[in-house]
């Protein structure tokens, strides 16, 4: 599968602090590639980017993330998904420039109704936060077909600090998307939404959308 994700801050971080260049109006643009090792397992590799006035084009950094997941003969009443990434961005965009994530994912589809939860894990291999241990990071995903083509619902991703000593409210990040999926084909995905951050540690309006096409490499598929 080949990916684009795209986001811009509408109203974002209008200061550079401590090296790290603001968040307004910065554009970011991920390529993500995944490959299908069998069908319990793949591999995915991100390049991310960064475009911002007086700045023009920037590379970021680029992660590498295995997943596997519960085979569908164990029969599990949710969906079971375990994901690991690592990977490296610059200074400039995160003063962490070496982290590690685990995160665990957690679905199930009821009838038109798709819920879904990703207690992630993060640690920070190199940088200023490397003392601080484990952080928790928890995403949800609640949706409703609307129609066999269109899906409408609402995300929320987080970021409460470190397992033990969360940080307060005022310092979390929290956002809430409202999003939209276009289920056109089984080969496609698309994603659109716009998001909300609450706590003055976020970022307060962005939007973002998801693109990808899923490819076989000369053998059938269920989606062909």
């Amino acid at each position: 599968m080949v990916e684009l994700h795209s986001n811009y801050t509408i109203s974002g971080q209008t200061q550079t602090i401590s090296g790290v260049y603001p968040t307004n109006h910065q554009e970011h643009e991920t390529v993500e590639l995944t490959e299908g090792i069998n069908n319990w397992s793949e591999i995915g590799f991100y390049v991310f980017t960064s475009e911002q006035n007086g700045l023009g084009v920037q590379w970021v950094g680029d992660h590498i993330r295995p997943r596997v997941r519960a085979p569908d003969s164990w029969h599990l009443p949710v969906g079971l998904s375990l994901s690991t990434e690592i990977g490296y961005q610059r200074a400039a965009y995160s003063p962490d420039t070496w982290t590690w994530e685990i995160r665990p994912i957690i679905d199930k589809t009821m009838g038109r109704w798709y819920l879904a939860f990703n207690p992630a894990l993060e640690r920070t291999l190199h940088g200023p936060g490397v003392n601080q241990g484990l952080g928790f990071s928890p995403g949800v995903k609640v949706s409703y077909d609307f129609t066999r083509k269109i899906s409408g619902g609402f995300e929320y991703y987080a970021d409460y600090g470190r397992l033990g000593d969360f940080y307060t409210l005022h310092n979390q990040q929290q956002q809430f998307f409202v999003v939209t999926d276009l289920n056109v084909s089984p080969k496609w995905e698309i994603n659109m939404g716009i998001g909300v951050g609450p706590t003055a540690a976020t970022d307060h309006l962005i939007v973002k959308g998801i693109i990808g096409r899923r490819f076989n490499w000369g053998r059938k598929s269920a989606v062909e």
